[in-house]
């Protein structure tokens, strides 16, 4: 029988490897020029603004494909 909470730690385990690959794997660096544009176009405060939300979507995309890489590997060896 499974643990109730199995699916929620496996999420979070997930979501740890994640994390962990964010601090490994940098995150795409603009020239000057170009974040300048991005934060004029997007109507930002400054370029601190630009690369925290950089960094948000950085960690979420890398989030969703370990997600889905594992979730296939998991599927494909278990069977289901």
């Amino acid at each position: 029988m499974k643990h109730p909470l199995e699916s929620l730690l496996t999420a979070g385990g997930i979501l740890l490897m994640a994390l962990l690959s964010c601090l490994l794997l940098p995150a795409p660096s603009l020239g000057l020029t170009l974040a300048q544009k991005l934060v004029e176009t997007f109507h930002l405060m400054d370029l601190n603004q630009l690369y925290t939300l950089l960094f948000c979507v950085w960690f979420l995309a890398l989030g969703a494909i370990e997600f889905f890489i594992l979730r296939y590997v998991w599927r494909r060896v278990s069977g289901g």
